[in-house]
């Protein structure tokens, strides 16, 4: 990935944070004021008020409003992909709605996974998917959809549900040999993919146990699925959808096309296409009901698929527990999302270009006097660049790039670095509302940021474990260590 990294000398550390101390505050105050619906829109323009600020500094510091417009733009273009596939996945909740694979998917995890099982169930489901797929994107978007519907239907908190997805789908993510992120950091970093995943493995591994020991207590002790009744759910699903299993073909098209290593973008418009032909077989009185029709015609069928594509669609069901799983939002869910990615960009991309991001990281290498304080300004940059550039990309190359000689000259193997830039910089990027990682997890799965933070436990557990390594010196590999020694 080329980013190039823009200092500027005339910046000092003060003038860095100022941008950064108005939008914490403003946000704080946003989100106190709208709760829930900051992210509808005001959320949207404090991050352009924060641009404006930040550009400001930028003029004080001899930077032109030409240069910054050209980073915003470069920020935009790079969210390109991102932005495609956020629309995919809108379209792909839909149309997995009414050709009724996510109904069957809820119709036989209700059956299968004990409520007492459940969240742990999740999260070691999510983690083999997204190992196998190296997405924890695609993960989300296909069985985490899904898992969420039977968390909901089994009366789980969702924020916990999605907290075991997200866990589950950043760990596979951090190991996957397949993960753009797993390959990006030890490019950044010096060192090779696999001596990447294997030293990865020293952290990651102990994270997910303690996180899988968290999940189990959390699903033996919650009482949120005692009121559940199974039977009378299973019974409406069937009331509703045909329920067939012939219908996990298409979950299984998407998730072989990924392993295969297809673009995300072409396996999401297949299994959106593949669920459009399955929804006019199986399910062909859903696409009635969606075009208002009584009887099926070429017509009738073309509006009812491009409805579940493009705009909310609700199955009606008598069964209050099941309303919100029979509702859609099509690709108009995701454009606040888009909204709001757009908008992080634009303070990002200012961000970058007046400096403030190389002067910060530049500003936690100068306080690392140790190995523990070089590895805690590293995880610190991280959550910097993640905040502010809103992007887990960012969040691996800068820090790559300006931590790098600094690990040389301590005499730290690089691996340190790239396992530091997962542990810090991948896994953090999902915790804030505004990152493309959160805002993307966040309409997937229809669970707001603030609501599945405090479960995503894997995800919180990743940075503190990596400075503990660190402050004990364990497993701290050095340049001169033997080639076996990890």
């Amino acid at each position: 990935m080329e980013t190039k990294i823009h200092r500027n000398k005339e910046l000092s550390i003060g003038e860095a944070l100022i941008p950064i101390l108005f939008l914490v505050i403003l946000l704080g105050y946003n989100v106190y004021v709208f709760g829930d619906n900051a992210l509808s829109g005001s959320n949207q323009f404090i991050l352009l008020i924060g641009g404006a600020i930040a550009a400001i500094v930028g003029f004080f510091n001899k930077v032109s409003f030409h240069n910054m417009m050209e980073e915003v733009a470069n920020n935009i273009k790079s969210t390109v992909p991102a932005i495609l596939i956020l629309l995919m996945v809108g379209a792909l909740a839909g149309t997995w709605l009414v050709s009724g694979i996510i109904p069957t998917m809820i119709y036989y995890g209700l059956q299968i996974l004990n409520p007492t099982i459940f969240l742990p169930a999740t999260l070691i489901i999510c983690s083999i998917i997204s190992i196998a797929t190296g997405s924890s994107w695609t993960t989300s978007a296909t069985v985490g959809i899904a898992l969420i519907g039977v968390g909901g239907a089994l009366g789980f908190d969702l924020g916990i549900v999605a907290g075991a997805v997200i866990s589950g789908a950043y760990f596979g993510d951090k190991l996957s040999p397949m993960s753009d992120t797993t390959n990006l950091a030890p490019a950044m970093a010096g060192t090779d993919l696999f001596t990447h995943i294997r030293y990865m493995t020293l952290t990651t591994i102990p994270t997910y146990v303690v996180t899988l020991i968290i999940f189990t207590i959390l699903g033996l002790n919650s009482e949120s699925k005692g009121d559940v009744n199974i039977g009378s759910l299973i019974q409406d699903i069937q009331n509703t959808f045909t329920i067939s299993a012939w219908l996990f073909l298409v979950p299984l098209v998407v998730i072989g096309l990924i392993i295969k290593k297809t673009e995300p973008l072409i396996a999401l418009l297949a299994g959106t296409i593949l669920a459009a032909i399955f929804a006019l077989i199986f399910q062909p009185h859903i696409i009635n009901q969606i075009a208002g029709v009584q009887n099926m015609s070429f017509e009738s069928a073309y509006k009812g698929v491009m409805n579940a594509i493009t705009i909310e669609v609700v199955i009606p069901t008598p069964n209050k527990t099941l309303a919100d799983l029979f509702t859609s939002g099509g690709m108009q869910k995701m454009l606040g999302t888009i909204w709001l990615i757009i908008c992080a960009m634009v303070f990002g991309g200012i961000m970058d270009a007046i400096g403030a991001l190389a002067r910060i990281s530049q500003s936690l290498l100068k306080m690392a006097h140790s190995t523990f304080g070089l590895f805690a300004s590293t995880v610190g940059s991280c959550l910097a660049i993640n905040i502010t550039a809103s992007d887990q990309y960012l969040s691996i190359v800068i820090p790559g790039k300006m931590f790098a000689k600094a690990y040389e000259k301590k005499g730290l193997a690089p691996e340190n670095l790239s396992r530091t830039l997962e542990d810090a910089g991948t896994v953090t990027s999902v915790l804030i509302p505004w990152n493309t990682c959160g805002a993307y997890q966040s309409s997937t799965l229809g669970v707001s940021t603030l609501d599945y933070l405090p479960y995503a436990i894997f995800n919180i557990l990743s940075p503190i474990t990596t400075l503990l390594f660190a402050a004990f010196n364990i497993k701290i590999r050095q340049l001169i260590a033997q080639k076996n020694d990890i």
